[in-house]
């Protein structure tokens, strides 16, 4: 009896102590799991958070300068497009994938509006603060 009890108290601290999966991160106010879909679904969401990443990086660089060169929405939305002609060659990831693509673009009008006017540094926050969720959100979803 004393060595089962042993052996149950053994088991209990293995089991207690064994590492265990991490839970994924939740999704934040984006949420592109399941979005991306075949053969490339990996690929392309590492090149959407890597290309959202750098334009966030651009819009926060090009704010801290004294003249900043994208003033305006309709500057930033054509750095989006002009990014990834040139990442992906005249390519679309939305084409691909358009479940995302509906996704990204909904998300970036209710965050951003449509104006393509000048925008005042609260708003240049707000842009770089959306990029850096679809970049998040493409990473978690890789792992999905």
């Amino acid at each position: 009896m004393r060595w089962i009890a042993i052996i149950a108290v053994v088991l209990f601290g293995i089991w207690y102590t064994a590492p265990t999966q991490p839970e994924p991160a939740p999704p934040g106010a984006l949420d592109l799991r399941g979005t991306f879909q075949g053969a490339t679904a990996a690929e392309d969401a590492a090149i959407l958070a890597a290309m959202a990443d750098e334009i966030a990086n651009v819009i926060e660089y090009d704010g801290e300068q004294e003249e900043p060169l994208l003033g305006t929405g309709l500057a930033l939305d054509s750095l989006r497009t002009r990014t990834r002609e040139f990442v992906l060659q005249g390519q679309s990831l939305g084409q691909r994938h358009p479940a995302m693509r509906n996704i990204v673009a909904g998300y970036l009008e209710a965050e951003l509006g449509t104006s393509g006017g000048a925008i005042s540094n609260e708003q240049r926050a707000k842009w770089v603060s959306a990029y850096r969720e679809i970049a998040r959100s493409a990473r978690h979803a890789i792992s999905q």
